[in-house]
């Protein structure tokens, strides 16, 4: 049994670092491939989006001078880079992927359409959405619920290197305790940094799921697709 038939995975820049301070590490990309091969080997339809924040982030950007707009767009661009490399991950490991772009920049990537997605997502491609939203001041996360909610997702997958939602951050606070299910106003009333406010509220005005797990973990996103218990839900 397959509990969720189309998903958007959200992927972290950061987490394509590894054991490296910058850049993506070839081990780790390797590893997610091989994980999002074996669910689509399942049946399940998968779309993916990727942060930038292992080669730039627009935001930090801003704060060292950077011209906002810019360097969101800088930032778009480094989604863009770890986009054709999964893509790449992917092609060796015997998938179809197919990478869709935010902002047209052919033959890089072919400029989106949820029409093309859906076609493509029909046909067992795995898809890549880069380049954010393609307008400034909206993060990868937001760029993910759209996606999400366009595609008409069962689920957006948000993976991570903790394995849930935490009443504070588990690497900070040893007394923290995880939640197997929250709603979206308690985040918002705690405070908890799931996502940027203008995703989690995107999620919750469209009835869109959200699922934290660990990722960096192998075999840990089969488990969610086969329904076990591994992360947070966030619901009504």
């Amino acid at each position: 049994m397959i509990a969720y038939k189309r998903i958007l995975l959200k992927l972290s820049g950061e987490s394509l670092m590894g054991e490296r301070q910058y850049g993506i590490d070839e081990n780790r990309l390797a590893q997610y491939a091989s994980q999002i091969k074996e669910v689509a080997d399942m049946g399940v339809q998968v779309a993916i989006v990727i942060g930038g924040g292992n080669i730039f982030r627009g935001l930090s950007g801003a704060s060292k001078g950077f011209d906002r707009v810019k360097g969101d767009q800088m930032g778009m661009l480094a989604t863009v880079i770890n986009s054709l490399a999964l893509s790449s991950a992917l092609e060796a490991v015997g998938a179809q992927p197919r990478v869709l772009t935010a902002v047209r920049m052919e033959p890089i990537g072919e400029f989106y359409s949820k029409q093309k997605a859906l076609e493509s997502l029909k046909a067992g491609e795995i898809v890549i959405f880069s380049a954010g939203t393609g307008c400034p001041y909206f993060t990868t996360d937001t760029g993910s619920s759209l996606r999400a909610i366009e595609i008409e997702a069962d689920v957006m997958l948000k993976g991570t290197r903790v394995d849930g939602i935490y009443t504070a951050d588990p690497e900070k606070d040893p007394s923290a305790t995880k939640f197997t299910e929250i709603t979206y106003d308690e985040i918002y009333n705690r405070n908890l940094k799931v996502m940027d406010l203008t995703a989690t509220t995107m999620c919750k005005e469209n009835n869109m799921p959200i699922y934290v797990f660990d990722m960096d973990t192998p075999g840990n996103l089969k488990k969610v697709l086969e329904g076990q218990q591994i992360g947070t839900l966030v619901k009504k």
